[in-house]
């Protein structure tokens, strides 16, 4: 399917190996629409080279709206006008891809195991918080209602 393309299979690749062989492409195409985490995007990111990829998954995470064209394109699940065209756009301007390859990098940055782990450690604590918010409306509540019930049989069997 790919004879006199010019293709190249590697196999599985680590470390050094890995990030020279993302650095050494032009353009990094992620197509999948169920990439959960999108850590190979991460990867290319750091290795310094634009990024289109499906606007799935964990993926837009990673490029959102807002930064689309700085670092990366996005474009439409299952519509390869879509995906065709950015990476036109980005194989038709080496500008563009030097400017989405050094924003792609200084965005990748933000995403390493500290950044990560506090993400995760606030939203632990906004949802422990959120939790004892409604707990303690919650007990307020029946502890009304339990006044209010108990004040009413009182009345009632006083009559």
């Amino acid at each position: 399917m790919f004879e006199g393309m010019p293709v190249v299979f590697t196999g599985m690749l680590h470390g050094e190996e890995l990030s020279q062989a993302y650095a050494s492409g032009d353009v990094f195409i992620m197509p999948s629409e169920s990439e959960t985490l999108g850590l190979v995007v991460l990867e290319a990111m750091a290795s310094g080279i634009p990024i289109v990829a499906a606007r799935a998954g964990g993926i837009p995470d990673i490029i959102p709206s807002h930064q689309e064209g700085e670092t990366g394109f996005l474009f439409t699940p299952g519509d390869l006008e879509d995906c065709v065209g950015k990476l036109d756009a980005v194989l038709a301007s080496p500008e563009l891809r030097e400017r989405m390859s050094a924003a792609g990098r200084i965005e990748v940055e933000k995403h390493d195991w500290r950044a990560a782990t506090r993400h995760v450690r606030n939203e632990y604590n906004a949802a422990i918080w959120f939790w004892q918010k409604r707990r303690h409306q919650l007990s307020r509540w029946l502890a009304w209602a339990f006044r209010r019930t108990t004040s009413i049989a009182r009345l009632e069997a006083s009559s």
